[in-house]
């Protein structure tokens, strides 16, 4: 198994929902809005015997080439983005999903053609009557009547090597995700636990719609992760996006 952070970059986000980059080497926090946020945007690609998994999809931004970034930084790793197997997404939050489609001539297409997408049901139909500002629906949309679209549940499998499970916490149909193969467990918390730090550290986060379930969800990985030495995957960790215990 391979693991391979694909940043986006560095975001700061505040009450207005927008993701502004921020260049670590010369831009101020201080400087943001009031409680702004300060965030990696990053996605994951785990490579398998049988499979290459993305694990949730960055904000969709293109480079000064026009290629999405997430594509640019695939090839930067000799991964042709076209040999994507499964997409696997935690939720469908606008800086999670908004790389599901990128537009060709004005269309939107899927924009890993030959994958199947993995979606919890319950936040497919939830993120459709939200909408925005957290919700780019014009983002997953394209999905609905296409044989791409699988849809998972309460808690299962994918096949032998992947399992999921409906968390909560963060949104009210989160998932999470473990990727296993010989005697190796990768885990993918997504927003439940998107930072190193906040897996040992005891708060109820405002910006959650269950924060102390995600309190408790981030306390029982953690002890269990750490004691089975899972490889934990972080999302949002600036400095930290793949800890081994």
């Amino acid at each position: 198994m391979q693991i391979i952070p694909v940043s986006e970059g560095a975001f700061t986000v505040d009450r207005t929902k927008q993701f502004v980059p921020f260049d670590l080497n010369n831009d101020k926090l201080q400087d943001r809005p009031a409680g702004s946020l300060l965030v990696e945007i990053q996605p994951f690609v785990v490579t398998t015997s049988k499979d290459i998994i993305v694990l949730d999809t960055g904000l969709g931004f293109k480079n000064a080439e026009g290629i999405l970034q997430i594509h640019r930084n695939l090839m930067d790793h000799g991964i042709n983005p076209n040999d994507v197997t499964k997409v696997l997404l935690s939720h469908l939050h606008k800086d999670h999903a908004s790389g599901i489609t990128e537009k060709k001539d004005s269309q939107p297409t899927l924009s890993f053609a030959n994958a199947d997408y993995y979606i919890n049901e319950e936040e497919f139909n939830f993120g459709i009557e939200q909408g925005l500002p957290v919700y780019h629906t014009e983002s997953f949309m394209i999905l609905k009547n296409s044989p791409r679209l699988k849809f998972t549940g309460d808690t299962g499998s994918i096949d032998e090597n992947i399992s999921y499970e409906k968390t909560g916490g963060h949104s009210p149909f989160h998932q999470v995700f473990w990727i296993k193969e010989d005697n190796k467990v990768a885990f993918f918390g997504g927003d439940v636990a998107p930072q190193f730090q906040q897996m040992k550290t005891k708060f109820v986060a405002k910006y959650d719609f269950d924060g102390k379930r995600s309190m408790e969800l981030r306390k029982r990985w953690w002890e269990e992760g750490t004691h089975k030495k899972w490889t934990f995957l972080f999302y949002h960790d600036i400095k930290c996006p793949v800890y081994n215990p």
